[in-house]
């Protein structure tokens, strides 16, 4: 399976972007995505996840309120929607997925995920 990025790039604090995540190859309806980031000098953190088949999601603290994840069937695509953005969010976004349906409590865990898009750079800033 591969993960294809797309969507970063530099947006004002107050303001929005859309990032998405389009999985090719031997792609199932068993399987869980999820949208982590890195902040210069910081480890990386969970951001949101999204089992793919009951649509069952999971958001940081940080996050909740704010953005959306989404899929969409039809073009195996996992969508983040960042809205009301903070000078905080600024990382290089990273999506993931597994070819597993996990349980909520392990969205959090970059380990549990075994394929990785490359990064894309988010920069809020005025």
């Amino acid at each position: 399976v591969q993960l294809q990025a797309s969507g970063g790039g530099l947006v004002q604090p107050g303001g929005s972007l859309r990032l998405s995540c389009a999985a090719s190859g031997r792609t199932s309806r068993e399987y869980t995505m999820g949208w982590f980031r890195q902040a210069p000098g910081q480890e990386r953190e969970f951001v949101a996840g999204i089992r793919w088949n009951d649509g069952n999601t999971l958001y940081a603290d940080s996050v909740k309120g704010r953005f959306t994840i989404s899929r969409e069937y039809a073009k195996n695509t996992v969508n983040l929607q960042m809205d009301r953005m903070k000078s905080e969010d600024t990382a290089v976004y990273y999506c993931a997925g597994t070819s597993r349906s996990l349980i909520k409590s392990s969205f959090r865990a970059p380990h549990e995920y075994n394929y990785w898009g490359q990064g894309t750079l988010v920069t809020v800033s005025s």
